[in-house]
């Protein structure tokens, strides 16, 4: 019997493809080129992306994560708004390859009008070059763009914003999210899940919700982040299967690794947030469960879950980091 393949599994086979044709010292040297311009302070007219081989190097490198990255994010995003919505269009700011593109086209199935703005070239080309794996997104638009106080964005269902505002600086940023915030009915925003990407995030949900809209992830409420500047930051985790690639640049035999992220997703939909997120590893002990959340009264609060609460605990043994707590449908909505 033949399964449909998902636009995951598409995006994964069309990457080793094209880096087959890349020799691996050229694509490692390129990677390790790209890291330490990241590293450093990247002018926001320049684009780090300079030709073919740099593009093929990134995009093998970097797309696989921050396909998981937003994808998780919209997982969450989607738990939250009315069942059965999808964005019928859908804007990519700064998606250079398209990871986000086909992050959505994963979440949400079928073929809307999406458009991907970049400022590199060579980015957009082989993200068209990408998009012609599967039929979801043969029809984009790849539009060259300086992302920045100038970006204008067209009127959208969806905006997504992926590790594009670490290279503009504070006025850049505000203009991207204002822009952002009044084309879209929904806007989702994911960052590096370190402290400065953090700091990022806050920045931009602030703005968010002073634009009237409400977050629906990953945070159960729209009132201020609880979490004392400088003493600690918000992220989550997701799981990357690793390619040879990566392990060459790495130096690891691993065959994943953990991709770090911040997010926030808001909307001007009725969304229902989840009662509360777990933002921390949940800690496992015997007969117990340990959870920290952040809840819908704007709290951070530890949680524990014991055998005596029957089903609930064998649901606090499968949470997962970045979950909403209680599980939809699990027993009782509070311990």
């Amino acid at each position: 019997m033949n399964h449909p393949v998902s636009p995951a599994d598409r995006l994964r086979a069309t990457l080793a493809g094209l880096l087959d044709g890349l020799p691996p010292k050229q694509a490692a040297g390129a990677v390790e080129r790209l890291i330490a311009n990241y590293r450093g302070v990247t002018p926001t007219d320049a684009p780090i992306l300079r030709d073919r081989a740099d593009v093929v190097a990134y995009a093998a490198y970097r797309m696989p994560a921050t396909f998981q990255a937003v994808r998780a994010a919209l997982a969450a995003f989607a738990d939250a708004v009315p069942q059965g919505w999808a964005p019928e269009s859908h804007v990519d700011v700064g998606g250079g390859t398209g990871a986000a593109t086909w992050a959505v086209t994963d979440t949400w199935a079928g073929v809307r009008p999406v458009t991907v703005l970049d400022w590199a070239e060579p980015a957009l080309a082989l993200g068209r070059e990408i998009a012609a794996a599967g039929p979801e997104l043969r029809e984009a638009q790849w539009r060259r763009a300086r992302i920045g106080a100038a970006l204008t964005i067209e009127s959208t269902d969806l905006v997504t914003v992926s590790y594009v505002l670490n290279e503009l600086d504070e006025t850049a940023r505000a203009a991207l999210v204002d822009a952002a915030a009044t084309a879209a009915g929904s806007v989702v925003i994911v960052e590096a899940g370190t402290p400065a990407g953090y700091a990022r995030i806050i920045e931009a949900r602030e703005r968010l919700v002073a634009a009237g809209l409400r977050v629906a992830a990953p945070c159960p409420h729209s009132a201020a982040c609880p979490i004392v500047p400088g003493t600690d930051w918000c992220h989550f985790s997701a799981r990357v299967s690793r390619s040879s690639l990566h392990r060459q640049v790495k130096g690891g035999s691993l065959a994943y690794e953990d991709e770090k992220f911040s997010y926030v997703a808001a909307t001007r939909l009725p969304a229902v947030p989840a009662p509360a997120r777990v933002v921390r590893r949940p800690q496992i002990r015997k007969g117990q469960v340990l959870l920290d959340l952040c809840e819908t009264d704007g709290r951070l609060a530890r949680t524990t879950v014991t055998k005596r609460h029957g089903d609930l605990y064998k649901a606090a043994r499968d949470a997962d980091w970045g979950d909403a707590w209680p599980p939809p449908g699990s027993p009782g909505s509070r311990v």
